[in-house]
């Protein structure tokens, strides 16, 4: 895949890349000019400082990854059962290396109170599609917030554990538990 011909673009996606593949705080501005192939002074022209890129580059992620989450689910089937198989097909990628938020949170949570904020509206938005997933019940939000950190526990389970059949099949129990509690 060529590189888009719109500097700020370049630089976001390849900071994408380097920033959920080595991690922030890993990943030097130097470097993503490099790889970007733009001068210093273009990359300060669209990114005052290397915060002002961390922001752009969850607000990318967060529209990327839903993106890519809605179309799984219904792929998937689009039914409560999708999620752990959305999951799976996530899991399987070669370039997993868990969820961009969390792994945000781990480096800068304590340093960048924005981080916490933008992810905090991911974790949200994640757990609104999945309560559109679940059947009506006076229980629906309690049920699909119960389900997005089954989500995270398996996401991080599955990026510290070569094999994600564990992390699955935890999120499966999980969902079925639900599924068969009376509501």
């Amino acid at each position: 895949m060529s590189q888009p011909s719109n500097p700020r673009e370049r630089i976001l996606l390849t900071a994408h890349d380097l920033f959920y593949r080595d991690g922030i705080r890993a990943t030097g501005i130097d470097r993503v000019i490099a790889e970007s192939g733009v001068a210093k002074a273009t990359f300060y022209k669209y990114f005052p400082s290397k915060n002002d890129l961390i922001y752009e580059f969850l607000e990318y992620r967060h529209q990327y990854w839903m993106t890519w989450f809605v179309d799984a689910l219904q792929r998937h089937g689009d039914e409560p059962k999708a999620l752990t198989l959305a999951m799976a097909e996530w899991f399987a990628n070669a370039g997993f290396r868990g969820c961009a938020f969390i792994n945000s949170v781990a480096e800068l949570g304590g340093t960048l109170p924005e981080v916490l904020e933008i992810s905090r509206r991911h974790k949200q938005e994640m757990t609104e599609t999945i309560s559109k997933l679940l059947p009506p019940s006076r229980h629906r939000k309690q049920d699909a917030a119960a389900l997005s950190l089954a989500v995270d526990g398996a996401i991080i389970r599955a990026q510290c554990d070569p094999e994600p059949d564990a992390a699955l099949a935890s999120l499966e129990l999980i969902r079925k538990l639900l599924m068969a509690t009376p509501k």
